[in-house]
């Protein structure tokens, strides 16, 4: 097909006239474009210092800034090819259920992120505490985004969900600094317990890693069938509190023997009954 010089001229004439037509909403676009970009590059940079100071999990400081970053940037495209005078309902509904399908799919990983987000912010406990939660014991080596990584007395790694973390009971040990050992001396009937007691507390003196404050306590626990129960609370600092535990039982048993005061042989003589 041959055009002619006049069907060129109208063409010309019909695009201009559109351009011209066109071009606010096209300026708009782009200035909105390039003040959005702008604008999101600050307030990701203010975002980042936030956390930073409120001493975030550096972890989590750059996946929710990286979130907050991919939000905002799609939010502006949204933005601009409304400018532009695209219709952006339908590209919304996609967007929408394209996020709705990946939730579901997420959905325990989600779970566990968002419990690691609360741990993180609340800090029921921090990296080096000792604590008991799920049925495990130990001490914290690390708070990740979707489990937390415990390293036991045996020195074996546990990871535990944060999701089924943040929503359980935590025993915290080390929050307060200091922690009472629970034990439990069994004496027979025939032995003076106010010398036992006289003993135990005199042993319990003599250590000085245990506490002066809270004062410990020495006192009668149970009267069973075959013995007398004493219930012996010394209290310690975190860090001491695995040794003053053996050495009380150890320097017990020396003091008792020195005495001539028999352990009754009830769980082994002396037992654990609390941590």
């Amino acid at each position: 097909m041959t055009l002619n010089p006049n069907q060129i001229t109208d063409y010309a004439s019909t695009f201009i006239q559109l351009l011209i037509d066109y071009s606010p909403k096209l300026i708009s676009a782009v200035i909105v474009l390039f003040v959005g970009l702008y604008a999101i590059r600050l307030i990701n940079r203010l975002i980042r210092k936030i956390m930073v100071k409120r001493d975030l999990d550096p972890t989590l400081t750059k996946f929710l800034a990286d979130i907050l970053l991919w939000v905002l940037r799609v939010l502006l495209f949204v933005t601009f090819i409304s400018n532009l005078g695209i219709e952006t309902s339908s590209f919304v509904a996609i967007l929408g259920a394209m996020g709705l399908a990946v939730g579901l799919s997420l959905q325990g990983s989600l779970s566990n992120f968002a419990g690691g987000m609360l741990i993180i912010m609340f800090k029921p406990f921090k990296v080096g505490h000792t604590i008991e939660a799920q049925g495990n014991i130990g001490t914290v080596s690390e708070i990740q985004i979707f489990v937390t990584k415990l390293i036991n007395g045996n020195n074996q790694t546990i990871f535990i969900p944060n999701g089924s973390l943040s929503n359980g009971t935590i025993i915290n040990y080390s929050l307060q600094g200091f922690r009472r050992a629970d034990l439990t001396i069994a004496i027979s009937y025939d032995t003076d317990i106010k010398k036992a007691k006289d003993i135990i507390t005199a042993v319990l003196n003599s250590n000085p890693k245990i506490l002066k404050t809270p004062v410990a306590e020495v006192s009668v626990k149970n009267l069973t069938d075959n013995a007398i129960q004493l219930a012996v609370r010394p209290w310690a600092n975190n860090e001491d509190f695995g040794a003053v535990f053996s050495q009380t039982l150890e320097s017990c048993k020396i003091a008792f023997d020195a005495a001539g005061i028999v352990i009754q042989p009830f769980a082994k003589g002396l037992s654990r009954t609390d941590s």
